[in-house]
């Protein structure tokens, strides 16, 4: 709980912070995870962005330059295994383990590149996440998932560049999802999906059905009066919209409700 208001304030900012936000999250699960243990992944960061070349022009160069310290001196990469791992969702385990899911990789490719002042973006593409170099449209995308691989891109995948390019809190959001896809899977971890839904009902936009699936989780954790309070709440924006469903939602509140007695 001790950063969830940093957390909520930093998604309100005019420019949120990634870096600062991921490592808010990663408090959640890792309570050791203290303001000192934040500044020092902080200084990671800032010290991977000061190996990088001075002077660099140019989108190639920068990927370049980018991908031979951090997936190649440094060993970011991403194996199979690490989609098991809640850790492959924590930047601060990202960076002392050099390993972790796409997402996490290129939040660590973003915010060195960032720092180093290199013209970089995220990209979101269909089930995997991937770092772009300069203008969209020249198509300079690597995948630090493979050490920061170059994938090729025709004029046609560069012209979808813009359209993809990831800001901060969509990438916040996704990596939120990740953590609930991976507890969705493992019952005794439901607190784990319990505290991504929370965060993710902080951002300034997000999903309203995700409301629902809290409401539904507190039920199936035992918490049915605060479960069935969160349903009627949910009913009640649902029913403007569809009022079958609100009735349905109200029969899962007073479900919730039953098993009290």
């Amino acid at each position: 709980m001790a950063f969830r208001e940093e957390f909520a304030a930093e998604a309100r900012a005019e420019r949120p912070d990634l870096a600062l936000l991921c490592l808010y999250l990663a408090a959640e699960a890792d309570p050791a995870l203290d303001q000192r243990a934040v500044d020092e992944a902080q200084i990671e960061l800032d010290r991977l962005a000061g190996l990088l070349p001075y002077g660099l022009r140019g989108a190639r160069a920068w990927a370049s330059a980018v991908t031979e310290l951090l997936g190649g001196r440094m060993a970011f990469h991403g194996t199979p295994g690490d989609y098991d791992r809640l850790s492959s969702s924590l930047l601060h385990e990202v960076l002392r383990r050099r390993r972790g899911l796409p997402i996490l990789l290129s939040v660590v490719w973003l915010e060195v590149a960032r720092r180093a002042g290199a013209p970089v973006y995220g990209l979101a593409l269909p089930g995997h996440f991937v770092v772009g170099f300069g203008d969209p449209e020249e198509g300079v995308v690597v995948d630090p998932f493979a050490s920061g691989a170059a994938l090729g891109a025709g004029p046609a995948e560069a012209a979808e560049g813009p359209r993809l390019a990831a800001r901060t809190l969509d990438i916040v959001l996704r990596i939120l999802n990740n953590i609930r896809a991976w507890a969705a899977t493992r019952p005794e971890h439901s607190g784990v999906a319990l505290w991504a839904l929370d965060l993710a009902l902080l951002l300034p936009s997000h999903p309203a059905a995700l409301r629902y699936e809290r409401a539904r989780l507190l039920v199936e954790r035992g918490s049915y009066t605060e479960g069935a309070v969160e349903l009627e709440e949910y009913a009640v924006v649902v029913d403007a919209m569809d009022k079958e469903a609100a009735t349905r939602i109200r029969t899962e509140a007073l479900a919730a409700r039953a098993r009290l007695n």
